[in-house]
């Protein structure tokens, strides 16, 4: 699973945008991340051209199999980093940043340590 924290962030932001809308296009996408659309638009290209992502005729994003599994497991070490700095009395604003910070770079090993100790 060799992405990097650019397209990690897309897969995440498209997984919970889908949990949230109907569908997901890419204007939804630059709204929620306050990117421009050509910045966006190249985005889900390279996510197309790695088969994370397929785009319908109308717009539609959706994740591939591939795409969800990343988008899950980032959005889950995200929820879980989260929540576990918040505990620790870290406040809400900078426990969000560094736990967005942190997702892309702990190891597996790391975060199953983590998970298996903190119990949220």
């Amino acid at each position: 699973m060799n992405t990097n924290e650019s397209a990690e962030n897309y897969l995440e932001t498209i997984l919970i945008l889908s949990k949230q809308l109907p569908v997901v296009r890419a204007v939804d996408i630059c709204n929620e991340l306050g990117f421009k659309k050509s910045s966006v638009s190249i985005a889900m290209k390279h996510l197309r051209e790695k088969k994370h992502i397929t785009v319908t005729d109308s717009g539609f994003i959706y994740l591939t199999e591939a795409g969800r599994e990343i988008a899950e497991m980032i959005y889950e070490r995200h929820e879980l980093l989260s929540k576990w700095l918040i505990s620790l009395g870290v406040s809400e604003k900078v426990a969000l940043e560094d736990a967005c910070k942190i997702e892309h770079v702990i190891s597996k090993e790391s975060f199953q340590a983590i998970k298996n100790h903190v119990c949220l």
